[in-house]
């Protein structure tokens, strides 16, 4: 026996009840709840809807759902993780390995050149600390009025928009504090290979805050659809 149109629903707002609050881990669900009900009530047609998906939710174990969402979660977030990996590795290839040279010795000359050079460090500091302010609550309101205007959350799009949240600001920010304090102890300036890494750390460090706050959302649109061809459908 199908499922009619109207227990679609309401499979959907089961998910809902148990905190599942992504509209794509929903479908999931829903899709394999109801293949589920509809072979158990062909096998017994006398089983009732409500019966067929009480026997199939038990199958998910005491934690009902949270399992699936979880390694969901850590898929996407490997897949996340693996676009970030890729758009940081073309900054190292021609022709953006120029800019990231530029910015390398731009930063190397100033730490090993400048009289101010803890001040200089410092304050590129509070630059990217107030940009990712910024830019992180530029993209809460975004994910916040696309909720409101589709009643949907897509899990990918907030990794995206959210991935670098307060912790990610302290990884940012932390080495480059850290690398100021060593520029306070004179024998350090004679190192020029100690001021060749934390240059380069320096460096990494502008590129990812660029890639992702800048690039990655860029392109957002075009990895969302990817990952779900429904999508395309909800932004037209």
């Amino acid at each position: 026996m199908k499922i009619t149109p109207t227990q679609i629903q309401y499979l959907y707002q089961f998910t809902r009840q148990r905190y599942v609050e992504w509209y794509d881990l929903q479908t999931e669900l829903v899709d394999h709840l109801a293949n589920a009900i509809e072979q158990k009530r062909q096998e017994n047609p006398n089983i009732t809807f409500e019966n067929a998906l009480e026997l199939e939710f038990k199958k998910f174990g005491v934690f009902g759902f949270m399992t699936v969402v979880e390694q969901r979660q850590k898929a996407l977030s490997k897949k996340y993780n693996s676009i970030l990996l890729r758009h940081l590795k073309a900054f190292f290839t021609i022709p953006k390995i120029i800019i990231t040279g530029l910015i390398f010795l731009l930063l190397y000359f100033v730490f090993y050149v400048c009289t101010y050079t803890q001040e200089i460090a410092l304050f590129i500091c509070l630059i990217i600390i107030t940009l990712v302010l910024y830019k992180q609550t530029k993209f809460n309101k975004y994910i916040k009025n696309k909720e409101k205007e589709t009643h949907k959350k897509w899990l990918f799009e907030q990794q995206i928009f959210q991935y670098a949240n307060g912790v990610a600001v302290i990884n940012f920010t932390s080495p480059m504090v850290q690398f100021t304090n060593f520029l306070t102890r004179k024998e350090f300036i004679y190192h020029h290979y100690q001021i060749l890494f934390f240059a380069l750390l320096f460096t990494c460090q502008i590129l990812l805050f660029y890639i992702i706050y800048f690039e990655i959302p860029a392109k957002a649109q075009s990895y969302l659809e990817q990952t779900y061809p429904e999508y395309n459908f909800e932004t037209i």
